[in-house]
Parts: C-alpha cells; sequence; structure tokens
C-alpha cells in the first residue's frame, strides 16, 4: 500500500491533525492494481463511484441519486446529485445485513462476510496512514506484525 495526501480543501481537519484528500495505491495478493481517490469534500454530493477494468472488460457503479433519470439536451447534460445522508445510501445494506444474520442464526449457517472481510479494510487503512506518515509502500503484513496478528 503507497499513499500520499494532504490538507487541501479543510484547513481545520489540517489543525485537527488529519488530512482531507488522500490517494492510495496498491497491488493485491493477486497481481491486480487497485487506486483509491479520496475527499471529505465534493461540491456535488457524496461521491462513491467504482471502477473495475480487466484484461476481458470493465464494469462500474454509479453513484446512488433519487433518480436514476439524466437529462441530455442542447444546454448538456444533467442529472440528479448523489444522496448525501448515509443512511440513504446504505439503508438497503443495513436491512439486507440483519435479515441474512438473522437468517444465518434460525439455519444455523455461517454469514457470508466474515472477521477477516472486516478486518482487511481496517489494516488496509492503517498501512496506508503508515506510507502517508512515513513516505513509503507499507506491507499489510507489516500492519499485522505490528499488532500482533496472526494469519
Amino acid at each position: 500500500v503507497y499513499a500520499i495526501g494532504g490538507v487541501m480543501v479543510d484547513k481545520a481537519i489540517g489543525d485537527a491533525g488529519d488530512i482531507d484528500t488522500a490517494i492510495i495505491t496498491m497491488k493485491l495478493s493477486n497481481g491486480a492494481l487497485a487506486v483509491i481517490d479520496n475527499c471529505r469534500r465534493s461540491s456535488y454530493g457524496y461521491d462513491q463511484r467504482v471502477e473495475a477494468f480487466g484484461s476481458d472488460g470493465q464494469v462500474s457503479i454509479a453513484n446512488d441519486t433519487a433518480s436514476s433519470a439524466v437529462l441530455s439536451n442542447a444546454e448538456g447534460v444533467t442529472a440528479e446529485k448523489p444522496l448525501l445522508f448515509f443512511l440513504e445510501r446504505y439503508m438497503q445494506a443495513y436491512v439486507n445485513e440483519v435479515v441474512e444474520f438473522i437468517d444465518s442464526i434460525k439455519n444455523d449457517t455461517d454469514v457470508k462476510v466474515g472477521v477477516e472481510d472486516g478486518l482487511a479494510p481496517v489494516l488496509i487503512g492503517l498501512a496506508a496512514k503508515k506510507s502517508i506518515a512515513e513516505g513509503r509502500p507499507v506491507k499489510v503484513a507489516e500492519i499485522k506484525a505490528q499488532y500482533g496478528i496472526i494469519d
């Protein structure tokens, strides 16, 4: 994990000892490359798109909006801003998680998402934070060792 970041839009974030903008590059265990662009502020709403490119194609996931309508005319292309509040963006995901959890209890089955799935983004985030602080790439294995996490 290699990350760079800084205070680009909100001085108060820097005064609090944090950053508001970061770019993270990663080489995944299967050799794939990943890039994450983060900024705490977007003038048009909460932007959380995903794009994945591979040798056989590409997939994109757009921002959730209140309407999927996009107006294209001589004036330009117009669409609604992304949903702002996290409950609007994730309500159905939260419902799905609870339903699956209850189903796993009722049917005595494993949940699809395990501890490792929750731990992985935390480790990547800690590696990115250390990378920014030290100006060097940081392996997730280094973070695991630092916290005594054994595979």
